[in-house]
């Protein structure tokens, strides 16, 4: 069974995958897996979002793919968005991380502070 087929019989809903089995070795894990947001969106949201990266986020290249207009490009870009949870790529670091790194001198104890409070 291929994504597509897997995700239309799904119909939207949500499932876990029980078991993971890595073809070239034949390993096979067993537990609870979620699937990552992007294989969670529909068949046509998931080649929606393919030809958006293939198009380096070009809308008027996507107009032209698709056959619509900028606005409904932006409004199908910002419904996925919203079913998108954001990934913090620069999160702040933790107390203690903080902490040893005031404790290793590798930034001041006002720094710190400014960290503490979620400042920096």
């Amino acid at each position: 069974m291929d994504w597509q087929e897997l995700t239309n019989l799904t119909r939207g809903r949500p499932f876990v995958v029980e078991r993971v089995r890595l073809a070239d070795s034949g390993v096979a894990i067993e537990g609870e897996f979620e699937l990552p947001q992007l294989a969670q969106l529909s068949v046509e949201d998931q080649v929606f979002v393919t030809a958006f990266v293939r198009c380096h986020g070009s809308i008027k290249q996507m107009e032209r793919i698709f056959g619509v207009s900028y606005p409904t490009i932006k409004s199908r870009l910002n419904r996925i968005a919203q079913v998108l949870d954001f990934v913090e790529t620069d999160p702040a670091p933790s107390r203690s991380d903080t902490i040893d790194r005031l404790r290793r001198s590798e930034i001041t104890a006002r720094q710190a502070l400014a960290e503490l409070e979620g400042r920096a």
